[in-house]
């Protein structure tokens, strides 16, 4: 029974151009699922971070004592920084002379846009990343196939009898080239797909947060004037 040839012996054996192709994919790869845990982990964190905010905000605690602890810290999560901005612009506008209560919530409700934006950014780190090599590592998968299949022809021009022993390492580089492209791309796509997902539920909870704020900053503002 002929002895089969390992992957690794293929690999081993395989074009320059094809090795390049094979290394800058298993650097995607590994690149992607340090990102894919990492984002994990830290949408994970964000969710349970706005379930307990809420309950501390909704528990009914004034929401200057609120302020006062929350306000200096350096370790705030993504809401806190968005009720802190928001409640800070507010309070500082209330303590201007002849300030209205439009001109109040409108500097308010910038403060908390501006938070949101930047919360929003922070969430969907490394998301641009993984949507990449989604998208571009199949081609570049493709790429080392086609210079392995060249290769194979190549050598066939110098033989004057070609059989499937002469073409086989070849092919079976290129196939590799192919396989290891998807196995880039798939946890990617999913990853990409999953975790933004995750983020537009988490901003349309923090929105739907800020305008419950506005309401109640505008009720105390109207209430004020």
């Amino acid at each position: 029974m002929p002895e089969q040839i390992s992957i690794f012996e293929i690999v081993a054996n395989a074009s320059p151009p094809v090795l390049a192709v094979l290394a800058i994919l298993v650097l995607a790869s590994l690149a992607s699922w340090v990102m894919i845990f990492q984002r994990w982990f830290s949408l994970r964190q964000s969710i349970i971070d706005m379930d307990e905010f809420e309950d501390h905000f909704w528990s009914g605690i004034d929401l200057r004592q609120l302020y006062s602890e929350l306000d200096g810290q350096d370790d705030l999560t993504s809401i806190e920084k968005v009720f802190v901005a928001g409640f800070k612009e507010y309070s500082r506008l209330t303590e201007q002379s002849g300030a209205d209560t439009e001109s109040i919530m409108q500097g308010a409700q910038r403060a908390m846009r501006v938070a949101l934006t930047r919360e929003e950014e922070s969430l969907e780190t490394h998301l641009v990343f993984l949507a990449t090599v989604g998208s571009t590592s199949p081609y570049v998968g493709l790429f080392g196939t086609v210079w392995g299949i060249m290769n194979s022809f190549r050598g066939l021009a110098n033989m004057t009898q070609a059989t499937l022993a002469t073409v086989a390492p070849g092919i079976s580089e290129a196939l590799i080239a192919t396989a290891m492209g998807l196995f880039a791309a798939i946890p990617a796509v999913i990853g990409y797909n999953r975790f933004s997902a995750r983020v537009e539920v988490l901003m349309k909870r923090y929105n739907a947060f800020s305008d419950e704020l506005t309401g109640i900053l505008y009720r105390a503002a109207h209430s004020r004037g």
